[in-house]
């Protein structure tokens, strides 16, 4: 995540300037901070990995618990001053973009890495999506994101929030929503709110006779134009006998559908294939 925290009123106490092809925000609120680490409560056996540390703000306050830490920090130059700043302490700094690190390189065994973050906006979704397709490594996850990304995965359904990344999240994992985070907690201020989110790989597999790879096809099909409905949505893919037969209304719209009624779309769409 970020930084130590200067003083508010004074971000120019920070030696690097955010650079915004990275989509660098920095946390300079202490408070938010401890929240975080709190949240989070490391141990010292775990296997803690941090995305985008920043200036190491978060990574300073994990370090209380006396865990190691491997951080993947994509900027060179944030990489010397981690280096400086925790030249005492158990840290391995992987100078990596996110999107490609190979995770598994980290893992000592099963669902053993939990992995932190202050996720850069333009990333979090697709970062997302790689990790979930990485769920047999992690044990939890814990992100700063965008607080209309964090309503996303927590969404239900009936509600506007609803669609792909809820459905792919929540089928394999459970979701909680733990605080937000006011944009004059960073460094520079960011023009959204931004929340705390807290997801967790499910102990049981829900429906392992369900293909992810089918449902993700199913519900960007089924969400592709969200004012439309299943009929015309999933139009040449499913007919509308065979929505009926699973007691769902073609009439409707995707976000009306419950997980399970997904899943059971999804089925009929891989029986076809």
């Amino acid at each position: 995540m970020s930084h130590k925290a200067p003083r508010k009123g004074r971000p120019g106490a920070t030696a690097h300037a955010p650079r915004k092809r990275f989509g660098q925000n920095f946390l300079t609120d202490q408070g938010v901070i401890t929240a975080i680490a709190r949240a989070i409560s490391p141990s010292r056996d775990d296997n803690l990995v941090e995305i985008g540390p920043g200036q190491g703000a978060l990574t300073d306050a994990l370090f209380d618990s006396g865990c190691a830490i491997n951080a993947i920090e994509i900027d060179r130059d944030l990489q010397s001053q981690l280096r400086v700043m925790f030249f005492n302490r158990d840290l391995t700094l992987h100078n990596a973009d996110a999107l490609k690190f190979d995770f598994s390189q980290l893992s000592q065994s099963a669902n053993d890495l939990r992995v932190v973050g202050n996720l850069p906006y333009n990333i979090s979704t697709p970062l997302i999506f790689k990790l979930l397709d990485n769920l047999e490594l992690i044990k939890d996850m814990h992100f700063m994101l965008q607080k209309e990304v964090v309503d996303r995965l927590a969404a239900t359904p009936g509600t506007k929030a609803w669609g792909r990344v809820s459905v792919m999240t929540q089928i394999d994992c459970d979701v909680e929503s733990l605080f937000e985070v006011p944009p004059e907690a960073f460094f520079p201020r960011p023009k959204v709110q931004s929340a705390i989110v807290r997801i967790t790989p499910k102990v049981q597999r829900h429906r392992p006779d369900c293909s992810r790879v089918c449902l993700s096809k199913l519900v960007q099909l089924a969400f592709a134009q969200r004012r439309k409905t299943l009929r015309n949505n999933l139009k040449g893919i499913i007919d509308e006998a065979t929505i009926e037969a699973l007691d769902i209304d073609p009439a409707c719209r995707a976000e009306t559908l419950t997980l399970d009624q997904l899943i059971d779309l999804s089925l009929q769409l891989d029986a076809a294939a």
